[in-house]
């Protein structure tokens, strides 16, 4: 596996041992763990309600488990590595049904938008919680996942990069005034020790970032732009191959478009209505992700992105037929991971500190040397 290879691969086989020399040596938390878990219902809440005014959405109730005849559960990519938790369910059927817990509500939602009668410029909100068991457990990915899973209608003519831009800087208003908000709560939080969160994002192209470190890994180009460009970028266009033939990172082919011809710069031509909101973590000194969204595939484009993924015997499933017979809206949406925000704004350097979750003993006995205390 070549490193390129290897880092397109995401969360895999782990090195604890890299990650005991990454986690911080000087860390103290800011808040104590009572204090810290009001502190992240005061920013869940202020998230929802904020999110739905900014982007007019309305919280709505969300499956933990969908029929895996429906296709409606999420693959995280398109190779098939990051299979869901699946069982049968039903006492006294002939016929069990096929359940799988959801590892996020991506389809499901655009599904949602019909059964509630989403009209043009109106949306849902999720508070979505999922299982991802194929995940290499560190400081900020685990098994139990939250996030708020998002989804607004659209029109063809909004299907552009300025539409993009725009709601992606809604989000970030509501995110960082969660984290105003909360220093305001609790004064400790704004601390010399770390910079105030930016005020704006910068939107890169994943092909601009190619070009000022081609020689790097894809992990490794979103640090350096974090240190050396900006604090919080919005990276466009993941899932298309780039011109070193590989995709910035693998995204599945059946929701968010990454096909479309986007974005023309110095004559070449850019791909992808979608994309990342990374930031830097001042507390883990790393790139830390909040947000994957991206606006949806077109009956058009999830052909083609089928096609280039192996995968067009999808299309025969309930979820993909509605798309290609025109059954649902055309949209716009995201997940916002929550623990990773409760983590960035209110200042922890792990997932556990504002999550509780399982992990294993390595990690827990490196964090406890690190003064990093998990919730069990």
């Amino acid at each position: 596996m070549t490193d390129k290879t290897a880092d397109l691969a995401g969360p895999g086989i782990g090195d604890y041992g890299k990650l005991a020399q990454d986690l911080p040596d000087d860390y103290e938390t800011l808040l104590p763990p009572m204090e810290r878990m009001e502190a992240v219902f005061a920013v869940k809440n202020y998230i929802e309600t904020n999110l739905c005014k900014q982007l007019n959405l309305h919280m709505v109730q969300v499956p933990l488990i969908v029929d895996k005849a429906s296709g409606m559960n999420d693959y995280l990519d398109r190779d098939g590595s990051r299979t869901p938790v699946e069982f049968p369910c039903g006492l006294g059927l002939d016929i069990p049904i096929q359940a799988q817990v959801v590892q996020a509500a991506t389809k499901w939602k655009r599904m949602a938008l019909e059964q509630f009668g989403c009209k043009v410029g109106e949306g849902i909100c999720t508070d979505m919680r999922a299982v991802r068991k194929d995940y290499f457990l560190d400081h900020d990915h685990s098994a139990y996942v939250d996030q708020w899973d998002w989804e607004l209608v659209m029109t063809r003519q909004e299907r552009t990069i300025d539409f993009l831009k725009d709601i992606v800087t809604r989000i970030w208003k509501v995110i960082r005034g969660a984290g105003t908000m909360v220093q305001e709560m609790y004064p400790q939080l704004k601390t010399p020790r770390y910079p105030d969160f930016p005020e704006e994002l910068a939107f890169l192209h994943a092909e601009e970032i190619l070009d000022l470190y081609a020689d790097l890994p894809r992990k490794q180009r979103e640090t350096r732009i974090l240190l050396e460009h900006a604090p919080a970028v919005f990276i466009i266009g993941i899932g298309w191959p780039l011109k070193d033939g590989y995709p910035h990172e693998m995204r599945a082919a059946d929701y968010d478009d990454w096909a479309t011809e986007s974005i023309v710069k110095n004559g070449e031509q850019y791909h992808g209505l979608n994309g990342d909101i990374l930031v830097w973590n001042p507390v883990t000194k790393r790139r830390h992700e909040l947000t994957s969204m991206g606006i949806r595939v077109t009956k058009e484009t999830l052909k083609i992105q089928l096609k280039m993924s192996g995968q067009e015997d999808f299309l025969s499933l309930p979820y993909h037929q509605a798309i290609i017979n025109d059954r649902i809206p055309l949209s716009i949406g995201g997940g916002i991971g929550q623990a990773r925000t409760f983590m960035y704004l209110l200042r922890t350097a792990h997932l556990g500190e504002v999550t509780i979750s399982v992990w294993p003993k390595e990690l827990k006995d490196i964090c406890a040397k690190k003064n990093i205390h998990v919730l069990e």
